[in-house]
């Protein structure tokens, strides 16, 4: 198993302005430095990276500077994160089309995953048809990612349609795309990590640590997740691929990571 690190904890989750008037400029950003979260990453010791859709598109005008990054860091590009609405059919269009052009330039630039959240919850809360309507342009969105070559996950999240270990269970019968397990996001919506890899390791190419205590988000060994039972699934499907810890903020950004990194390299051998 490799051990990657996402860049959104340098700046926190925020979005891009273009997305309030351009459904296709929707992007996930972090408003720090990515040159500097990839260098703090490669510091602390992680073998790769990922990063938001938005920041990812920074990059589009000056592919060069993100392979010379690459380059003077030794990291490797995982992938992306992105996401969508995915229940309102007048925008899916356009939504789509964000994935076309984040899928090529990931690709492009060497990425191997494409990681995918979202589904909204309407105003007036969840209508009978909306987790079909995710799961249809979840299938459609795997395909646009397959085309460029990458691998395709659905990562449940907390404030989206599946939360809840029932609804992660529907979401998976009725689409055909990877999961990427985010642990501390499962096990805030009522399930257990460990459990959810045995059920879907077949579908698991990409999983995201993270720890939790309290609702609130921290550094591995922080709060009251159980890697060892987690580890330990992904052994039994004979997973060899990217864990990515990911943090959406910390005063010290490289220290979080830093705390995750120690705690990993104590407890787990393939550190």
């Amino acid at each position: 198993m490799k051990l990657g690190y996402e860049t959104n904890t340098w700046g926190g989750v925020v979005g891009h302005p273009g997305g309030v008037t351009s459904i296709k400029d929707a992007y996930y950003l972090a408003n720090g430095s990515s040159e500097q979260a990839i260098r703090d990453i490669a510091a602390v010791g992680y073998n790769g990276f990922e990063m938001f859709d938005g920041n990812l598109m920074q990059f589009r005008d000056d592919k060069q500077a993100f392979r010379d990054l690459l380059q003077l860091t030794s990291q490797t590009f995982i992938g992306v994160y992105t996401g969508a609405n995915f229940i309102y059919p007048d925008i899916l269009e356009e939504e789509l089309l964000k994935f076309s052009n984040v899928a090529e330039l990931t690709a492009e630039l060497g990425g191997e995953h494409f990681v995918i959240g979202g589904g909204a919850i309407r105003g007036t809360g969840i209508r009978p048809d909306d987790h079909k309507l995710l799961a249809d342009g979840l299938n459609q969105a795997m395909q646009i990612a397959e085309q460029a070559g990458l691998v395709a996950s659905y990562h449940p999240h907390l404030g989206s349609l599946v939360e809840s270990p029932e609804q992660l269970d529907q979401i998976m019968t009725l689409t055909d795309i990877h999961l990427c397990p985010d642990t501390a996001h499962i096990e805030a919506g009522g399930g257990d990590p460990a459990d959810v890899v045995r059920r879907y390791g077949k579908r698991i190419k990409y999983i995201h640590f993270k720890d939790l205590k309290n609702n609130e988000f921290l550094p591995l060994g922080s709060g009251v997740q159980n890697f060892d039972a987690i580890v330990s699934a992904l052994k039994e499907h004979d997973y060899d691929g990217w864990i990515t810890v990911e943090l959406d903020s910390y005063a010290d950004p490289r220290a979080g990571a830093q705390i995750s990194k120690d705690f990993l390299k104590k407890h787990f051998d393939f550190v």
